[in-house]
C-alpha cells in the first residue's frame, strides 16, 4: 500500500498567494466578465479544501474562520457606511426603513414557515434559527451594485443601509432560535433585555466613537500633525474600536461599526479617500481570504450533508422568501415594480450568515447542526454565484430604465 503524502502548508500558501497575485494582475480584464472576487476565491478555496487537514484541527480552523469573518465584516460595514451621506439619505430614508422594519420581520416569519414546511422533523425552533441566519444581507457581496454608477443613488444607498443595519437587528431572532433549538433551554428570561440592550447601546457606542475619531483626525490634520498614510491606520483602529467598546458595554458590535462609519464619514471635514484606498488594498485582501476560507472549510462540510431539503431552502431564501416581503414593504413608495424587484433580488447572503452560523454552533448545542450548516453553505455559495453573475448586467439595465422613466 502506498504511503499517503500529507500536504505541505508552505506549498499550499505558495499556491494561494500566486493565485492572489494573478487575480490582482488581471482585475481589469476580470471586471469585463461575470467573474467576481467572491466567485473566484470561493472556487479557489473549494479546490484547496482537501489540503486543509495539514493546517490544523477542525476546531482550530473553525475558530480562525470565525475571527477572520468578524474582522472582514467589521471593516466592510464601517467602510460602506462611511460613504452614506445623511443629507441625501434623509430624502429617501423611507425605503431602507420600510425594508428593515417591515421587510426583515416578514422575511424571518415567511422563512421560518417555509423551512418548517419542507423539514418539519427538525422542529420550529431550528426553522426560526435557519431563517434568522439567512435573513441578513452582505455588504461585501453587494459592493458591485452599491458602487455602480449605473444604479440610482436612492436604490444603492437603500441597499447599503439595509445590509449594514440588518446584521445587528436580526441578532435577537438568531439568539432566540439558537436558545430554543438548543438542548439547554436556560437563559430565555433575559433574552428580551439583552436584545434591547444590544440594539440601543450598539448605535450609541458607534456614534460616539465615529464622531470622536473624526473630530480628532480633523484636529490633527488642520495642524499638519498626521502623515497621509497614518489616516488609514485611524480608519482601521476606529472600526475595531467601535466594535470592541460596543461589545464591552453590552451593545452589538456590528451595528456599532456601521453607525461609527456613517458618523465618521459625515463628521469628518476632509476627503475620506484613504478609506477607499485601504479597502481597495488591504481590505480587499482580507475579503479575498474570508471567501477563500469559506470555500475551503464551510462549503465542503455543507455539501457533504446536502439534501433535497437544503436545496429547496437555498433556492427559496434567494427568491420569494426575500423578494416577496421586500415587495410588500415597499408598497406605497414611488418605486416602480422593476425597482422593487431589483432591491429585493440584491439581498446577497455572505459573511453575516457565515459568521452567525459559526458563532451559534460554538456557543450552543442543538441537534441537526449539519443541516443548518448545509443550508447556510449552499445558500451563500449560490448567492455568490448568482448575485455575482447578475450584478453588472442588472445594474446597467436598471440604470437605463430609471433614466428613461425620469426623462
Amino acid at each position: 500500500m502506498m504511503e499517503q503524502i500529507s500536504p505541505n502548508p508552505e506549498l499550499i500558501l505558495l499556491g494561494i498567494l500566486t493565485c492572489v497575485i494573478a487575480y490582482s494582475l488581471m482585475t481589469k480584464l476580470i471586471a469585463r466578465t461575470v467573474l467576481t472576487l467572491p466567485i473566484f476565491f470561493v472556487a479557489l478555496g473549494f479546490l484547496c479544501a482537501p489540503a486543509t487537514e495539514a493546517l490544523g484541527t477542525a476546531e482550530e480552523l473553525r475558530g480562525s474562520a470565525r475571527l477572520l469573518a468578524e474582522m472582514t465584516l467589521i471593516l466592510v460595514l464601517f467602510s460602506d457606511a462611511s460613504h452614506i451621506r445623511f443629507a441625501r439619505l434623509k430624502h429617501s430614508f423611507t425605503i431602507p426603513l420600510r425594508m428593515l422594519v417591515i421587510g426583515m420581520p416578514l422575511s424571518i416569519a415567511l422563512g421560518t414557515l417555509f423551512v418548517f414546511l419542507v423539514s418539519p422533523q427538525s422542529g420550529l425552533a431550528l426553522a426560526l434559527l435557519t431563517a434568522a441566519v439567512l435573513t441578513p444581507t452582505d455588504a461585501a457581496l453587494g459592493q458591485t451594485v452599491v458602487s455602480s454608477p449605473d444604479v440610482p443613488e436612492r436604490l444603492s444607498q437603500s441597499i447599503n443601509v439595509e445590509s449594514g443595519l440588518n446584521d445587528g437587528l436580526v441578532l435577537p431572532f438568531v439568539l432566540l432560535g439558537a436558545i430554543l433549538a438548543s438542548t439547554n433551554l436556560q437563559g430565555t428570561d433575559g433574552l428580551a433585555v439583552m436584545a434591547l440592550t444590544q440594539i440601543i447601546l450598539g448605535p450609541i457606542a458607534g456614534a460616539l466613537v465615529g464622531w470622536g475619531a473624526a473630530r480628532a483626525l480633523d484636529f490633527a490634520q488642520q495642524r499638519d500633525w498626521v502623515i497621509e498614510s497614518a489616516q488609514g491606520v485611524v480608519f482601521l483602529a476606529t472600526a475595531f474600536l467601535s466594535f470592541v467598546i460596543a461589545e464591552l458595554i453590552g451593545g452589538n458590535g456590528f451595528i456599532a461599526a456601521f453607525v461609527a462609519g456613517a458618523v465618521f464619514g459625515n463628521a469628518y471635514r476632509h476627503d475620506i479617500h484613504f478609506i477607499s484606498e485601504f479597502m481597495e488594498g488591504a481590505g480587499q485582501l482580507l475579503t479575498m481570504v474570508a471567501f477563500l476560507v469559506f470555500g475551503a472549510l464551510m462549503l465542503p462540510n455543507g455539501l457533504a450533508h446536502i439534501t433535497l431539503t437544503t436545496v429547496l431552502v437555498a433556492i427559496g431564501f434567494l427568491s420569494f422568501v426575500r423578494m416577496l416581503p421586500i415587495w410588500l414593504s415597499l408598497i406605497g413608495t414611488d418605486l416602480v415594480l422593476k425597482e422593487k424587484l431589483f432591491v429585493g433580488w440584491f439581498g446577497p447572503r455572505g459573511l453575516a450568515s457565515i459568521l452567525f452560523t459559526l458563532i451559534m454552533m460554538d456557543e450552543f448545542d442543538f441537534p441537526n447542526e449539519e443541516e443548518l450548516l448545509a443550508c447556510v453553505s449552499l445558500t451563500v455559495a449560490l448567492s455568490v454565484l448568482l448575485h455575482g453573475i447578475s450584478a453588472s448586467p442588472l445594474a446597467k439595465r436598471i440604470g437605463r430604465e430609471s433614466a428613461q422613466n425620469s426623462g
